[in-house]
């Protein structure tokens, strides 16, 4: 923690890298569950409740991609620089 806390102080803008490479990370991560669960609800479970399931878990995890990316840039992701 002494690390951090020596880093933030000496380095102007640290905290904010930190949050933005985080924040990057984590909309990586949700990208990639989302792929994953497309893959495995084609490959093996092809039932309508499968499917119903699948879209709710994308809706959720596109909302927070959305909201996290806003959150990070200030901007709409659709939106030029």
């Amino acid at each position: 923690m002494k690390f951090l806390s020596d880093t933030w102080s000496k380095t102007p803008g640290a905290y904010e890298v930190l949050r933005r490479r985080l924040g990057q990370a984590i909309i990586l991560g949700l990208e990639f569950l989302v792929a994953g669960d497309i893959i495995f609800t084609v490959t093996l479970k092809a039932d309508v409740q499968s499917v119903l399931g699948l879209g709710l878990l994308i809706i959720i995890r596109t909302f927070l991609s959305f909201s996290l990316q806003f959150e990070l840039q200030n901007r709409l992701p659709w939106t030029k620089a």
